[in-house]
């Protein structure tokens, strides 16, 4: 199972990796406004609550991932990282 996004929820799961994907601030300004799947963070004051929860947030999810990903790759690059990570993963647990 893949569970995307973040929640105070996911702390009461066990989960066998933590991915984190992730791009700098200044990235992350960049493409908010630009994307066309979801409105979020194009409205007054959204862009700051990003940033906020960002500052908050990240920090605890990169303490406990398995593995973070820059998202500045191809989206091909990105995959294949997970993927090389879920199959070192299922090796080990073999």
């Amino acid at each position: 199972m893949f569970f995307a996004g973040c929640s105070d929820e996911q702390m009461r799961f066990h989960w066998d990796l933590r991915v984190v994907l992730t791009v700098p601030e200044t990235v992350l300004v960049d493409r908010l406004p630009a994307r066309s799947s979801n409105g979020y963070g194009k409205g007054p004051g959204e862009l700051e609550r990003v940033l906020a929860d960002r500052c908050e947030i990240e920090p605890l999810l990169l303490a406990s991932a398995d593995l973070v990903i820059d998202t500045r790759q191809p989206v091909p690059a990105v995959i294949a990282a997970i993927l090389d990570l879920i199959g070192r993963a299922a090796v080990t647990a073999k």
